[in-house]
């Protein structure tokens, strides 16, 4: 086998619409380091294919006939975990069954090519989410609920609006969040969170969020105040930039071109909070693609703020965090489990 073939990541296309699959298999098979091996039309026939063709990335739909795309994800994570990732619509209820597919197992979610959105374009970041995915370190997607290893009381000595908190993450963010966050205390101080994702599922995510933490979390609208026991969560598609009037904090909303190739973007959110928060700040990167935040993150400690990325060994793709470490924009790195304390001891530091 050649050089060439040895790179390329192996792509199993799974979705009951036989346009879908022509589309995709076309497309995907037209960028280089991209093999699609197969497509297959239920999960029946995925299982099969699975077995027979051993790709590296599965793209997946949710909405089939037969078995249902969260049944065979959980399924198929018990028998033989690996990269998948969920093609949903964009609908409110296609974000709810997005969420539960993250949930189930799923590494990362996108749209499905529709009017909003052109078919090179879904495609084009589709291919670098397939890249992503197939560097996923799925021994360490499973986050295991270590409770106890934060164990965080009340926050008086800095409850205060003056304090914020600036979480940024991309691949494998939804289950890094929904580690960390749920370990914050009612009265930690106001949070921001950019994760990349797109527009619709942000709502899904945030409500998902807000079921499983002590503190209130939302997703992002324009003029939202920042304060204590308040988590804002950037919506999809657009950038969320935070403000300052005297005392009081609150947050921009708004469209604009893509940073760092992504929208809502870590860099953007990053910026504004060393720019108007400075040392009354901590920040955190974790587990995702690209660099996103890196120089963000940097000017946040040139500020006086205090900074963190997670460490390797509990990402699941090591590369905003790896971009962050080595622009020594990061104070520490710490391990996923201890982010939650982190964020709550940067303060006394």
């Amino acid at each position: 086998m050649s050089t060439a073939l040895q790179t390329q990541t192996r792509v199993l296309i799974v979705d009951d619409s036989a346009v879908v699959r022509k589309i995709l298999s076309q497309q995907l098979g037209q960028h280089r380091g991209i093999e699609v091996v197969g497509t297959a039309p239920d999960p029946y026939v995925a299982r099969d294919k699975i077995v027979a063709l051993t790709p590296d990335v599965l793209t997946l739909d949710i909405e089939m006939p037969r078995m249902d795309g969260i049944t065979f994800l959980k399924k198929l994570m018990a028998a033989r975990p690996m990269p998948v990732i969920v093609l949903s619509s964009l609908t409110p209820a296609g974000g709810r069954m997005a969420m539960e597919a993250m949930a189930a197992g799923a590494i990362d979610v996108m749209c499905k090519p529709g009017p909003a959105y052109s078919v090179g374009e879904t495609c084009d970041e589709l291919v670098a989410k397939i890249k992503a995915a197939a560097r996923a370190r799925m021994d360490k997607y499973v986050v295991t609920n270590s409770s106890g290893a934060c164990q965080p009381g009340r926050l008086s000595a800095i409850e205060t609006t003056n304090k914020i908190i600036a979480i940024g993450a991309s691949t494998g963010g939804v289950q890094a969040l929904s580690h960390v966050l749920p370990l914050l205390p009612a009265d930690a101080p106001g949070t921001l969170v950019v994760q990349h994702m797109p527009a619709r599922f942000t709502t899904s995510f945030a409500q998902r969020l807000d079921a499983m933490c002590k503190m209130n979390v939302k997703e992002a609208e324009d003029g939202d105040h920042v304060y204590p026991g308040r988590v804002l969560l950037a919506p999809g598609g657009c950038h969320m930039l935070l403000n300052r009037s005297g005392a009081n904090y609150s947050v921009t909303v708004k469209d604009g071109p893509h940073v760092c190739r992504q929208k809502p973007s870590v860099e953007v959110l990053f910026k504004s909070v060393a720019r108007y928060a400075g040392a009354n700040a901590v920040g955190a990167i974790l587990t995702g693609m690209g660099d996103d935040g890196a120089k963000g993150l940097l000017e946040m400690r040139q500020s006086g703020a205090h900074t963190m990325a997670q460490d390797e060994q509990s990402c699941i793709v090591f590369g905003m965090p790896k971009e962050a470490i080595k622009q020594e924009a990061a104070e520490r790195v710490v391990p996923l489990g201890a982010i939650a304390q982190s964020l709550l001891n940067a303060f006394a530091w």
